[in-house]
């Protein structure tokens, strides 16, 4: 199977058991899954493939700094969710992304520290973020609500993917984490069953990027020397480490 059939099957098969579980087991989980680099590690794996582990290893770099970015498109959407409609708050929370990509183009920090500033962020941002105990409503989905999901989360990752290789490691890495399965879910959470549901979820997308994060810096430390399967490997590891760790206080907070 080539690399652009791969997306075409990989992508929707993600947002479609990540979409199955939230409305098995509410929104905050739906959104710590969506946490995961369910598009970015892929990006990494198709990019050491076809230029080489250096580059990986330089867009793993921008990847864990363009965490930022994403952590706080989710903290603007889970305040705007309560004053706007989905429309106004995906454009300011994408803009907010776009105008802290352009911000972060220039820094370039090892991967550690880098890492601890991003974890540091991270909680920052968990702990900003709305503690609404409203339940939203119970309102039955469209059947064409996940096929949608499915669609559009395909068409914006072969269009990333197209152009990363073009725009070089760093401001590929920055903007692989963009917010698309956060973007899709929250919007049809934030139509379906209101705003309370869309920033718990909003907090489950923060609260499983700690596991995004150790992946990443596996792989900026490790790519080039240990190579692509075990460097994956062990990234995989650490992150379910990490994962297991977030469930726990997940349960906690439901």
């Amino acid at each position: 199977m080539n690399t652009f059939a791969f997306k075409l099957v990989l992508t929707p098969t993600l947002i479609g058991a990540v979409s199955l579980a939230g409305r098995r087991w509410g929104p905050a989980v739906g959104g710590w899954l969506v946490g995961l680099p369910l598009t970015s590690a892929p990006l990494v794996f198709f990019l050491t493939l076809e230029r080489g582990l250096t580059f990986a290893a330089a867009t793993a770099i921008g990847i864990l700094a363009g965490a930022v970015s994403s952590a706080v498109f989710c903290l603007i959407y889970s305040h705007l969710a309560y004053l706007w409609q989905w429309p106004s708050t995906v454009f300011v929370g994408w803009l907010a992304f776009a105008a802290l990509t352009w911000l972060l183009q220039p820094v370039a920090l090892p991967a550690v520290p880098l890492f601890l500033g991003v974890s540091g962020l991270l909680a920052v941002v968990l702990y900003l973020m709305p503690r609404s105990t409203e339940i939203g409503e119970s309102v039955a989905a469209p059947w064409w609500d996940i096929p949608a999901r499915m669609a559009a989360a395909t068409g914006i990752v072969l269009l990333l993917t197209t152009l990363a290789p073009a725009l070089g490691p760093h401001l590929s890495g920055l903007l692989a984490p963009f917010p698309l399965f956060a973007t899709i879910l929250g919007v049809f959470t934030h139509a379906l069953h209101g705003p309370a549901s869309a920033a718990r979820l909003m907090r489950g997308v923060v609260l499983g990027m700690f596991a995004f994060a150790a992946f990443f810096l596996v792989v900026a430390v490790l790519i080039a020397r240990a190579g692509l399967g075990a460097t994956f490997a062990l990234a995989i590891l650490a992150a379910l480490g990490v994962q297991a760790v977030t469930l726990r206080l997940l349960n906690r907070t439901r």
